[in-house]
């Protein structure tokens, strides 16, 4: 399945379980569009799926967590590569 596809279903998939909960389809493709990728995605879908908030607040703050996490994590990753990099450059030298 390519990339378009897997965003395509995710999204499809996460509209599905905001509208269950009696939300506004609308809604689920704004939460889709700012995760961003089918991980994040499926990741909100779950939690949708396990948690059943009842407001759309508690929905948006479990975006903005899953948000944070990802870019915390892309942060670590970011600075363990300038890390390694560094300590290649002390052993090896320019």
């Amino acid at each position: 399945m390519d990339h378009r596809k897997q965003w395509a279903q995710a999204r499809d998939d996460l509209v599905l379980a905001i509208v269950g909960l009696g939300f506004a389809e609308q809604f689920g493709e704004l939460i889709a569009r700012q995760l961003g990728s089918p991980k994040a995605i499926r990741r909100m879908t779950a939690y949708l799926d396990h948690a059943r908030p009842q407001s759309m607040e508690e929905i948006a703050d479990e975006m903005l967590a899953i948000q944070s996490e990802i870019e915390a994590w892309k942060e670590k990753k970011a600075s363990q590569e300038a890390n390694a990099r560094y300590n290649e450059i002390l052993n090896n030298g320019l």
